[in-house]
């Protein structure tokens, strides 16, 4: 069997041109994600899981804090950064920070302390409508980002200057601050759609104006990130277009977590990445992370969420569980993954499920009964089918065992 002749593809039936560098990832899981006004803190060892499964992941910075917040996150910043380097996990740590050098050096401190290079990533606002809010001016915003920005140099700090909301920024003041930046040292450039307004062809804009005034300094040793957030509902696609612009490293959070509508979610912006062929990361453990993440921030993963929700792969319809069970009976799993979905289960270590309700067929019933080991008789069939049409909900596995059990029972 050819599979390309199965399946037309008008995702690419014109050539949809990737990027021509690897992708990096930032994972805001840790502190911008905690802004959520749903979340709860997580334990320190739960933190320190969930960098194991971001490093298996193949997530390259994680941001483990804000240091200038107070000692309680010094420490729990410390930690975290001890237990990359111990754990020799390969990933940079970054940790936020206003443009101001009370924030910059408690991570200096942490550095020094640790041994480990941290990346400051510094921000300040650079709309108009959040100058006008706080009363600044330019000549204050650039004052302030210097100040940051040398101190920051002196202390041996890799620094990534971030504008926040420059989605609604005007071009002078985003060009002004960050030339300011490219002269003082900055090495990473990141760009903010701090409230969800950007649309894609918005953060294909704004991002080739930045590769634009990238190449203008004369500076071949500077990257520049993206950071989106999810008022829109826009924030996957968001990321692909910086991607597609120039873009070298992208910001997301688990579940998509984090202050108002959330981060832009990393979990599916990496299957996203891994469907159109533009990453090999190995993805086996991103549903792990997902349901860490929702375990340790007490935030239930809806069951509809795509990919790692509980209903992502089951089904329970008669059609479309036929076809799933002939493609399983004739042994071909990628048959199965693909007859019915879009997203092959196992590229992220799930499988398809096959449930049991009012709207199923027999085949249903008896593909149920033989994946739990027991014969698939008429009298059982007819009595689990008719359990099924007669609920209001597919049936759980536990009353379905009972009612396979009850035919022995009383025969």
């Amino acid at each position: 069997m050819d599979r390309d002749t199965l399946i037309y593809d008008w995702n690419t039936a014109e050539p949809v041109e990737g990027p021509k560098h690897r992708i990096e990832f930032d994972d805001e899981t840790l502190r911008d994600g905690l802004q959520s006004p749903s979340v709860t803190n997580p334990s320190i060892e739960d933190k320190i899981e969930l960098l194991h499964l971001m490093a298996a992941i193949g997530i390259d910075s994680p941001d483990v804090g804000l240091p200038g917040a107070g000692p309680h996150v010094v420490e729990t910043v410390t930690r975290l950064v001890e237990e990359i380097r111990d754990a020799k996990l390969g990933m940079v740590p970054n940790c936020a920070a206003r443009t101001v050098i009370a924030d910059i050096k408690p991570v200096a401190d942490i550095m020094q302390k640790t041994g480990v290079p941290i990346e400051v990533c510094t921000f300040i606002g650079s709309s108009k409508i959040r100058a006008y809010t706080e009363e600044w001016n330019l000549d204050v915003m650039l004052e302030h980002s210097i100040k940051a920005l040398d101190f920051a140099a002196a202390e041996g700090v890799p620094v990534m200057f971030v504008t926040e909301d420059t989605t609604r920024a005007h071009p002078d003041d985003i060009r002004a601050l960050y030339t300011a930046a490219l002269d003082h040292g900055a090495k990473r450039l990141c760009f903010c759609d701090t409230v969800g307004h950007s649309t894609p062809d918005g953060t294909r804009n704004l991002i080739r104006f930045a590769t634009q005034l990238v190449e203008e300094s004369g500076r071949d040793d500077v990257k520049i990130d993206w950071h989106g957030h999810m008022d829109r509902g826009l924030g996957v696609w968001n990321n692909i277009a910086a991607i597609q612009a120039g873009a070298h490293r992208i910001h997301g959070s688990a579940m998509g977590i984090g202050e108002r509508c959330g981060n832009a979610p990393m979990d599916l912006t990496l299957v996203n990445l891994k469907l159109l062929g533009w990453i090999d990361n190995d993805l086996t453990k991103l549903g792990e992370y997902v349901k860490k993440t929702a375990e340790a921030v007490n935030v239930p993963l809806p069951k509809s969420y795509p990919v790692f929700g509980d209903d992502a792969f089951e089904t329970g319809t008669g059609v479309h569980a036929a076809a799933v069970i002939k493609a399983k009976q004739r042994g071909d799993e990628w048959l199965a993954n693909a007859v019915y979905s879009g997203v092959p289960a196992d590229a992220f270590g799930l499988r398809q499920v096959i449930r049991v309700g009012p709207m199923s067929g027999k085949s249903n019933v008896i593909f149920w009964l033989e994946q739990n080991g027991y014969e698939s008789n008429d009298e059982r069939v007819d009595l689990i089918f008719k359990a099924a049409k007669d609920a209001s909900k597919l049936l759980e596995d536990e009353q379905l065992h009972d009612l396979a059990k009850s035919v022995t029972a009383n025969a």
